[in-house]
């Protein structure tokens, strides 16, 4: 076979993937971390509900698992990112190794207690990336028939904050005929779909820790990073 000609590609900062780079590394006998956000301050909270009942399952698989209050976080940009609330979404996402996000929907999209939370998590914080890599499960709650608005907002923003999201989803249509009055969600076939995706969820997590740091590791960055370094050589000149 011919050797391809690459004349725009850097030989020494392309990497050619094999399957022994994908070995996991790290210590990995902790339990899957999961941080689930839901999108609702109300005191009946269908996502809310949906989040824990979900968690319940994930907790049953054997994942550690962290549920984050939005009471309280301020509006993005209102405050400094010092505020006791946002430091602890962002500690918490930099803990995590997967995560779930549950909304209603508001006027055909996601609401503003759920964009919030996300706004607040950056692409990037000092040398570390709080969502890159992590896997993502996404969930909405309907007050009428089904839609599928929230969930495929979740996926765009999934994707822009550089996220493994899994293929499954769930959305329950008149959520409030779907849980009792503490809260439980009753039995259905939109509950064997919540049971399917945090399967799934847990899963591909199992999967991909200890492999993210080599399937983020991009051509780009790795150019853009040796310009760096070449440019702060120069500036010792």
């Amino acid at each position: 076979m011919s050797i391809p000609n690459l004349p725009n590609i850097k030989p020494d900062l392309l990497d050619t993937p094999t399957l022994a780079k994908l070995a996991p590394v790290g210590e990995l006998d902790h339990p899957p971390r999961i941080l689930m956000l839901y999108g609702s301050l109300r005191e009946r909270s269908f996502s809310r509900f949906l989040v824990y009942e979900a968690a319940r399952i994930l907790e049953h698989f054997g994942a550690e698992v962290k549920i984050f209050d939005p009471m309280e976080l301020p509006m993005a940009g209102s405050v400094p990112e010092t505020h006791p609330k946002v430091v602890e979404l962002r500690e918490l996402s930099l803990w995590s190794e997967g995560q779930v996000w549950c909304s209603p929907e508001r006027h055909g999209a996601i609401t503003a207690v759920m964009k919030n939370q996300i706004d607040w998590i950056p692409l990037e914080q000092g040398a570390l990336r709080p969502s890159q890599g992590r896997t993502l499960a996404v969930m909405q709650v309907c007050g009428g028939s089904q839609s599928f608005n929230v969930v495929n907002t979740l996926r765009l923003l999934g994707r822009w904050m550089r996220m493994f999201t899994i293929p499954n989803q769930s959305s329950v249509p008149m959520a409030y005929k779907e849980f009792d009055e503490d809260g439980r969600m009753r039995p259905s076939a939109y509950y064997e779909r919540v049971v399917d995706v945090m399967e799934e969820l847990f899963k591909m997590t199992l999967l991909l820790r200890g492999r993210t740091a080599y399937l983020t590791d991009r051509y780009s960055e790795r150019n853009e990073r040796a310009v760096k370094a070449i440019d702060r050589q120069i500036g010792k000149i």
